[in-house]
């Protein structure tokens, strides 16, 4: 079976999408990566939200800005999957959604992401490059990379 994609501005989200979107932020970055952090960065009242759904539940997302909001470029952040399903490779989709949805949102073709390092290859996959050197975000290594 094929994800369900979504995509909503931060006001056209339910209770219940929101709630269901910010549980696994926690479950991922914070519980899975041993990082704590405050999720909450005021920036997902300015993102488009992409949701992918399986059976009802949301199982991979990622929220996307337009240029100048997070970053110089458009960019795409919070990549999660769903520890549960990642063995289905829909980190994949999700990432070929969301470039999509940065071309037919924004009609951006140059892409920015601040990724944790050790995700490098996955996103070289999807045509970016690494930009900066790294550096710790939350302890957590990270590089900038640019796609288009």
């Amino acid at each position: 079976m094929e994800l369900k994609w979504k995509i909503k501005p931060f006001e056209a989200l339910t209770v219940h999408e929101l709630y269901d979107l910010l549980k696994l932020r926690s479950e991922i970055f914070v519980l899975e990566q041993n990082c704590v952090y405050l999720d909450l960065d005021g920036k997902d009242k300015k993102a488009l939200h992409l949701i992918g759904e399986y059976d009802n539940k949301i199982v991979a997302y990622v929220r996307l800005f337009d240029a100048g909001i997070s970053l110089d470029n458009a960019s795409i952040g919070r990549v999660v999957v769903d520890a549960n399903y990642r063995d289905r490779k829909w980190g994949h989709d999700l990432m070929r959604e969301a470039i999509a949805a940065i071309k037919s949102n924004f009609d951006k073709d140059k892409i920015s992401i601040g990724a944790q390092l050790y995700l490098k290859k996955f996103y070289e996959s999807h045509g970016f490059v690494q930009s900066s050197e790294m550096y710790l975000e939350d302890d957590i290594p990270h590089i900038e990379m640019i796609r288009g």
